[in-house]
């Protein structure tokens, strides 16, 4: 078997359905993990097709998080279906903050010059929620750039001043309501979220606070870095995970299983993560 367990679909900023990654994860032997941003809305399609289809699947969610000026996210993996109404009561005040940063920066796009429509963007989007990476795929659509990483290295990056980061829950109050719910939290790709002194100041703290798990394995890392990685979670005593972070045509250079070419996720990690949840 192979193991994907950090993707997203239509729910949030993918562009494949639950459905369509399930019949991927079927025709490829994959145990795919769905972690669309701050909504688990997706998850019960996800789940039904999983079923459906005798394929091995983890409901999850990717929750954005500040630590000081850093913004982490964190995964929940094997989240319960008995509270995915409550990992939706958190998204409300997310879409909510959300919508108001999505707003200020499209309206600051348009004064800039860049013909982008807030209502067509949310009238397409299946929850009525959407975050840069859509904003990006339409700049790309509309030829303003070549793809979307160059519209996330440009304007759309925080420095220039067009955009301003919603205010998030802290990831201390994420991870604890993640173990709260009895879903396993995990650190989604560190090295790119964070410098190694932000990263070395914070996961003394998270583990205490109740995280299990970090990536180590990830799309945009290096050999190097996932060495680095994995030296990282062992030093903090924390489960290894990995993930492509695949969102279908918003980042096509990502694929499922194998991200930029050479994703690997060992066998043992998604057993180890799966025989804690069992215990948390």
């Amino acid at each position: 078997m192979k193991y994907d367990l950090h993707c997203h679909s239509v729910f949030s900023d993918g562009t494949w359905t639950p459905e369509d990654i399930i019949g991927f994860a079927k025709e490829n032997e994959l145990v795919p993990a769905l972690t669309d941003h701050n909504t688990a809305a997706g998850l019960p399609r996800f789940v039904a097709a999983a079923h459906a289809k005798g394929v091995e699947a983890v409901a999850g969610v990717e929750f954005s998080s500040d630590f000081e000026n850093a913004e982490f996210h964190i995964l929940a993996l094997f989240v319960e279906s008995k509270y995915y109404s409550l990992v939706e009561e958190i998204s409300l005040d997310y879409k909510k903050r959300k919508e108001e940063s999505n707003v200020e920066l499209i309206e600051k796009l348009n004064k800039a010059g860049y013909d982008i429509s807030f209502e067509k963007l949310k009238q397409n989007a299946v929850t009525g929620s959407f975050n840069r990476a859509v904003i990006a795929a339409e700049m790309k659509k509309k030829g303003y750039v070549d793809s979307v990483d160059e519209a996330f290295r440009g304007v759309l990056n925080k420095k220039t001043g067009y955009y301003v980061p919603p205010k998030r829950k802290s990831s201390f109050e994420i991870i604890d309501f993640v173990k709260s719910i009895n879903a396993v939290p995990v650190l989604a790709h560190p090295l790119i979220s964070a410098d190694s002194e932000v990263l070395e100041k914070f996961l003394p703290e998270a583990k205490k606070a109740g995280l299990l798990g970090m990536e180590t394995r990830y799309s945009l890392y290096s050999r190097e870095m996932s060495e680095t990685a994995s030296a990282t979670a062992k030093k903090y005593g924390l489960l290894e995970s990995g993930g492509s972070d695949f969102h279908g045509a918003n980042k096509p250079d990502i694929t499922l299983i194998t991200g930029k070419g050479d994703l690997f996720v060992p066998e043992e990690f998604y057993l180890r993560l799966k025989r804690h949840q069992k215990t948390v």
